[in-house]
C-alpha cells in the first residue's frame, strides 16, 4: 500500500485577508512560520518521501516541518484562479460581471475565467498519484487548499456540491491510500501534527 499524507502550507498575508491565492507566490507571514515551528508530521508518516509544491509558501512550510530531502513537484502547484486571483469571495459574489454565484454551483467544474477547475487539477495530479502508487511506501505532499480538496473529492467520489463528506481542518494532515493506477481511498482525515517540547504550550493556527 502507498500512504500519502497531504499537508497544507502555513498562513500567508492573503490567507488572512481572505483573498484567493492561486499561482501568486506569496510567502508565509511571521505568524505562519511561528505556528509551524517545532511541529512534525504524524507518526504514521515517519520515513516518508517529501514532495513539495514549487510555490514559496509550500517550500517554506516543508523546510520548517521536515529534516530530510525535499522534492519539488511542479504538479502540486495551486489551482490557477485566473481572473479571480487576489480577490475575496465577498467581492466576487457582489460583482455581477464575475459570474461567481453561477460558478459556485458547478462543483468540480467551477472554472475561474482564464483559470483551472478542480476537475482539471485532478487530471493533472493523476500521473503523479499513479507514480506514487507504483512506488509504494509513505509519502508527504506539502501543497495547497484547492489541491488537497481535489484529492479529497476524488477519494470520496464527491462532486464538490453540498456539504463535504468530512469537514477538513487545514492545520492538520489528511492521509490517503493510493493504488497503482493512482486511485485514492481515504485513510484518516484531520490527523494532528506532532508537537515537540518547544511547541507544547503553543496554539497552532495555519
Amino acid at each position: 500500500m502507498t500512504l500519502l499524507g497531504m499537508i497544507r502550507h502555513g498562513r500567508t498575508a492573503w490567507n488572512g485577508d481572505g483573498r484567493m491565492t492561486g499561482r501568486a507566490d506569496i510567502p508565509l507571514t511571521d505568524e505562519g512560520r511561528l505556528a509551524l515551528a517545532g511541529l512534525r508530521p504524524p507518526a504514521a508518516l515517519d520515513g516518508a518521501t517529501w514532495h513539495v509544491s514549487p510555490l514559496i509558501r509550500a517550500r517554506q512550510t516543508a523546510a520548517i516541518l521536515s529534516n530530510t530531502e525535499l522534492r519539488i513537484e511542479e504538479r502540486l502547484i495551486e489551482m490557477d484562479f485566473g481572473a479571480y486571483e487576489g480577490r475575496t469571495l465577498e467581492e466576487l459574489r457582489a460583482d455581477p460581471n464575475a459570474g461567481m454565484v453561477e460558478n459556485e454551483h458547478r462543483g468540480l467544474d467551477f472554472l475561474p475565467p482564464g483559470g483551472e477547475s478542480p476537475r482539471m487539477v485532478q487530471q493533472r495530479l493523476r500521473p503523479f498519484l499513479a507514480e506514487l502508487g507504483q512506488a509504494g511506501g509513505r509519502h508527504i505532499a506539502v501543497a495547497h487548499k484547492s489541491v488537497i480538496r481535489a484529492i479529497f473529492a476524488a477519494a470520496y467520489d464527491w462532486n464538490m456540491l453540498g456539504r463535504p463528506p468530512v469537514k477538513l481542518r487545514w492545520d492538520q494532515a489528511h492521509l490517503f491510500e493510493v493504488d497503482r493506477t493512482g486511485g485514492l481511498r481515504p485513510w484518516r482525515m484531520n490527523v494532528p501534527l506532532r508537537r515537540t517540547d518547544e511547541a507544547a504550550d503553543r496554539e497552532v493556527t495555519l
